[in-house]
């Protein structure tokens, strides 16, 4: 079993499917990894070679930014829109869809409330 940025790949799935178990890496982001360190897509996790994992460690640590640095960095860049007040941050704040969606019949799993006092009917 293979780990890469702190997150154990599946030893029997492709490689190209294996690495969007990172947070931040899609398949696109995959094959692009993978063309760049001339690995076969079709290739298995189990049959790479040390070598390869190493190399493919490297691309990603030097070229992207992933796991816990990108989440804490969506993090920030929601914290920054509900400071300055804008309309997408006023939404965060609420806890209503960002991007436009219609609230009235649907967004039922958005609007829904958050744990608490609220949730235990303590006013």
């Amino acid at each position: 079993m293979a780990r890469i940025a702190g997150v154990d790949l599946p030893s029997n799935k492709r490689i190209e499917i294996a690495l969007t178990y990172i947070y931040g890496i899609g398949r696109s982001r995959s094959r692009t990894i993978l063309k760049s360190s001339k690995i076969d897509l079709n290739r298995r996790v189990q049959d790479l070679k040390e070598s390869e994992i190493g190399d493919l460690k490297a691309i990603i640590e030097q070229k992207y930014t992933i796991e816990g640095d990108l989440r804490s960095q969506v993090t920030m860049h929601i914290k920054r829109l509900m400071d300055i007040g804008c309309y997408r941050g006023i939404r965060h704040r609420r806890g209503l869809p960002v991007r436009g969606q219609n609230t009235k019949t649907n967004a039922k799993t958005r609007k829904k409330r958050k744990g608490g006092a609220a949730q235990k009917g303590v006013k």
